[in-house]
């Protein structure tokens, strides 16, 4: 987790019309300098300065190029680095970096470039994981969450808890030295104030996980209803693609079928499912446990009517849930009994759009596009559910007048909770994991 040899990998997708080869580590801009055929050496360049020039392998050229060069501790890495822009010629790239590893570098292993910048102190563990969710991003709603993570809003946050705490922490430490005085450093009461304070705060990234995750993920979003009621039509419809097969005959359906819509900046996860009625197909009954399964872990749930049905029943949904119901083939009936319900004709499109208006109005996206934090990757909820316990057990024990010593040891365990998002805690196995899922390259 700690070398700091040379390495390579490309920056971008190859295919294109440029590809950018990077290259960090002492030595990366000498290494460079030993194929690259300039007005003058990059090695007395000065940093943040591009240079026009030729790769050359012997009297082989393989590209005309533009060499950025950066200055270590002013990179992203924080070590001396180069970025190489080429043709994007697959070819072109693979024989540029074989004859930089020739010359002294290696292949950048997955995720190494931000795991040296984390080591570096160029961003905490947290800003590191939204360099991957931004890449990742696919909708408006998504770049906003991963971008105010990665400028830091989430880390400052967390960081001026774990201050006060430490600080609160290192009184009651302060105690045992004095423990035959019984005196006290910390303030009882500031200190009740303070862990209220901090639980308050740890609650609401707690509760903002349930819309980050879903804007992360893709709204997950269940359409279920009774067989030939047009659910993969409306499927079909929303993603404006045949992803699912269509037919007249009941029970078409047998698995769920999922597809995804940016819906005004917001990605929606659909899921088709099987038709819900009585049968004794076992191909149909599988289909309608996995609708079962859809439907519990939806957060929206489409359920279709026809227009005009009677002895309708709204489908249970549990806390946390939104239940949409949509009569559809509405064009084929004058009935509107159903209150709250969104008429449509998913063959024609007919009142399609007031759903997806529907649909775009239980997602709350005003606070992530204003910057505030909002909590999306499931490492961090999981440690901000254990931070909590320990806060409660801290509390428990102040109330109970138990001793600094005790104290100290629950707030110690809070800290520790906090420390692991931001990576003052952590592991080289917690590391390795996070950082192996990000690309080559970044």
């Amino acid at each position: 987790m700690v070398d700091n040899d040379i390495i390579v990998a490309p920056a971008t997708a190859m295919g294109g019309a440029i590809a950018v080869i990077r290259m960090s580590g002492e030595g990366a801009v000498e290494c460079c300098d030993k194929v690259f055929a300039g007005r003058s050496r990059l090695a007395d360049a000065a940093p943040y300065t591009v240079h026009y020039g030729r790769i050359v392998d012997g009297d082989r050229t393989l590209d005309d190029v533009l060499v950025s060069v950066f200055r270590a501790p002013h990179s992203y890495t924080g070590e001396d680095s180069v970025e190489i822009s080429i043709h994007g010629s697959k070819y072109i790239a693979s024989e540029v970096m074989s004859l930089l590893v020739r010359n002294g570098a290696r292949m950048a292993r997955a995720g190494e470039f931000s795991v040296r910048a984390f080591l570096a102190g160029k961003m905490d563990l947290s800003q590191a994981e939204a360099v991957a969710d931004m890449i990742a991003a696919d909708s408006r709603a998504s770049h906003a969450l991963a971008s105010t993570q990665m400028r830091g809003g989430y880390s400052r946050s967390l960081q001026s808890l774990r201050r006060q705490l430490l600080d609160i922490a290192s009184l009651l430490e302060l105690e045992l030295d004095f423990s035959e005085e019984e005196v006290e450093f910390a303030d009882r009461s500031h200190l009740e104030n303070l862990l209220n304070h901090t639980g308050a705060e740890i609650g609401r990234l707690m509760e903002s996980f349930a819309t980050g995750n879903a804007i992360k993920e893709g709204v997950a979003t269940a359409i279920v209803g009774a067989p030939n009621v047009g659910k993969s039509t409306l499927l079909n419809r929303l993603v404006g693609e045949d992803r699912a097969m269509i037919s007249d005959i009941a029970g078409t359906t047998r698995d769920t079928v999922e597809a995804h819509c940016n819906i005004d900046g917001v990605q929606f996860r659909f899921v088709d499912t099987a038709g819900i009625r009585t049968t004794d197909d076992r191909l149909e009954q599988m289909g309608i446990e996995r609708t079962m399964k859809a439907l519990r872990e939806a957060r929206i749930v489409i359920q279709m009517i026809e227009a005009g049905c009677s002895g309708f029943e709204p489908v249970a949904v549990g806390d946390g849930q939104t239940l949409i119901v949509v009569a559809n083939k509405a064009d084929r009936s004058d009935d509107r009994s159903v209150n709250d319900a969104i008429y449509i004709s998913a063959k024609s499109g007919d009142g399609v759009d007031e759903l997806r208006a529907r649909l775009r109005s239980t997602v709350d996206t005003e606070r992530i596009y204003a910057g505030e934090t909002v909590v999306s990757n499931a490492r961090h909820f999981a440690a901000l559910q254990r931070a909590s316990e320990a806060l409660t057990r801290a509390m428990t024990a102040l109330h109970s007048g138990l001793s600094g010593e005790l104290l100290s040891e629950e707030i110690r365990e809070v800290l520790q909770h906090i420390g692991e998002i931001t990576g003052d805690v952590t592991s080289d196995d917690i590391l390795k994991n996070i950082f192996s899922k990000f690309c080559i390259g970044k």
